[in-house]
């Protein structure tokens, strides 16, 4: 690497094991919440402008899409965070040549497997509507329209996620901002014009589009494609121009090192999204069994689709500061300073908690109105999004746990314990939960709607109760090996 290069690599090493975490934190967390926030909020507006055509069935086919979607970001996730957090450690370590070998092989393994989802989903698409739980004729024909285009952008959505993240672990959260919210404001502009034709009306008839397409829903996921493809090219040219590792096909590495490499550090990150998948598809098959009656089971699909995207995009604020927490981890567990990592963690929790408690108090007082302009167009689809959007704010706040704890153990290469975090909320405990819930709720003279109304609530405490043990027990060692190695230098 030469010598500038290095003298940069050298100054953020010291910036990073140096000044006060607090400060590390909120400079780096502040771009990475507003990207998680800006690329939430162009998911929200994809169901917003889908739900202006008033069709239960068409929103429902955005969340049935969705196991797709969760697929293709569950391998840019592995990729990304498997290559960016041993880029973090290998910074620690100062080793700049390592992190270059492994910033080229993340990316391309990643646009590869990106490029096998776009060949197989399109020749297996008609089985894959029904796999991923379209129920009705309607929703069926929806879901097709709109994953055709979220395919074609799969090699273009598991690049962008791995230039992203390894940028964030190099303590660059400006660029991988820049990548994202481009790609997001596009999204937000290409929306209407895609969705609806010249005259057709929207909120109730107040305003009539003045051009458009009109290729409804499949119009929504065409504005999202672009949309990705946009945020790969703005993160490319990001990465090319700023004084970041620079991603070149001569260094890609087939080595198994480096696969084992990003199989620790992206792991759980695989099996998180994956699971999400997994879940997300039981959700839409749970509906068809303990759910009767067309309207009724599309009114589900759409108000569980509406709640879903209002909770990521609630999610989105924690899982951004803890990306600002990420790099100062990587940087200072490589370089073995355990006491600068609890301190960062806590301090994550501590804030990420009463910002929670915060949002979620709003959003239980604004229940119905904010359902009411995404999660379907039904009465019924909103009265059973209100109510399950309450019982999950309910406990959201404990969530600052279990994700601070999975993104710690995840960075520190604990890959089984991050592992174990991973699965809880979406597959240990949330797919028991949806399949059995609506029996129990039975028994005690409930309708069974009311089982998977309460099926992530349920879930969430359920996860609470394994991560916290496993994040306390990874603190601890972490505390009593600070305290060996202040004994060590005042000996």
């Amino acid at each position: 690497m030469p010598t500038g290069a290095q003298n940069s690599n050298d100054a953020k090493f010291i910036r990073m094991t140096t000044e006060p975490v607090e400060k590390l934190i909120a400079v780096l967390a502040v771009p990475t919440i507003i990207s998680m926030l800006v690329s939430s909020f162009y998911n929200l507006a994809d169901t917003f402008f889908v739900r202006q055509l008033e069709s239960d069935s068409m929103i429902a086919a955005v969340g049935i899409v969705f196991p797709l979607m969760a697929i293709i970001q569950a391998f840019g996730f592995f990729f990304g965070h498997g290559s960016g957090n041993y880029i973090s450690r290998a910074f620690g370590r100062r080793d700049y040549a390592d992190a270059e070998t492994m910033a080229a092989t993340g990316f391309f393994y990643a646009v590869f497997v990106g490029l096998m989802i776009l060949a197989f989903g399109l020749i297996f698409r008609n089985p894959l509507v029904v796999i991923l739980g379209a129920k009705t004729e309607a929703a069926a024909s929806a879901t097709s329209d709109y994953m055709f285009w979220i395919l074609l952008a799969a090699p273009f959505m598991t690049g962008a996620i791995v230039m992203n993240n390894q940028l964030r672990m190099q303590g660059n959260a400006f660029f991988a901002m820049l990548g994202l919210t481009s790609g997001s404001i596009m999204n937000l502009i290409l929306d209407p014009i895609f969705i609806f034709k010249r005259g057709e009306a929207l909120f109730g008839g107040r305003f009539a589009m003045p051009f458009g397409i009109g290729m409804g829903v499949g119009g929504a996921a065409l504005a999202t494609a672009i949309s990705q493809t946009i945020s790969f090219v703005v993160l490319a040219i990001g990465m090319h121009f700023s004084d970041n590792i620079k991603i070149k096909i001569k260094n890609f590495s087939p080595k198994p090192f480096y696969l084992k490499g990003i199989i620790q550090g992206g792991l759980p990150s695989l099996v998180r999204q994956g699971l999400a998948s997994v879940a997300t598809t039981t959700l839409n098959h749970a509906v068809g069994i303990y759910i009767s009656g067309g309207e009724m089971i599309d009114a589900v699909q759409a108000a569980m689709t509406g709640v879903s995207k209002l909770m990521n995009f609630a999610a989105s604020a924690l899982i951004g500061f803890g990306q600002g927490f990420q790099p100062v981890c990587g940087f200072n567990y490589g370089a073995k300073l355990y006491g600068r990592v609890r301190r960062a963690y806590y301090f994550c929790f501590r804030l990420s908690f009463v910002v929670l408690v915060a949002l979620s108090a709003i959003g239980i007082i604004f229940a119905k109105p904010i359902t009411a302009a995404l999660a379907g167009s039904s009465e019924l689809a909103q009265s059973i999004a209100a109510f399950t959007l309450r019982a999950q704010l309910t406990v959201f706040p404990f969530m600052a746990w279990v994700t601070l704890t999975n993104m710690m153990l995840q960075n520190i290469g604990m890959t089984v314990r991050a592992t174990v975090v991973a699965m809880t909320r979406q597959g240990l405990t949330f797919i028991p939960s949806v399949l059995a819930l609506p029996l129990i709720v039975q028994l005690f003279g409930a309708e069974s709607v009311l089982g998977l109304e309460l099926a992530q609530a349920a879930a969430d405490l359920l996860a609470l109760a394994i991560a916290l043990p496993i994040g306390l027990q990874v603190l601890g060692q972490m505390r009593e090996e600070d305290e060996k190695q202040k004994q060590g230098a005042e000996g």
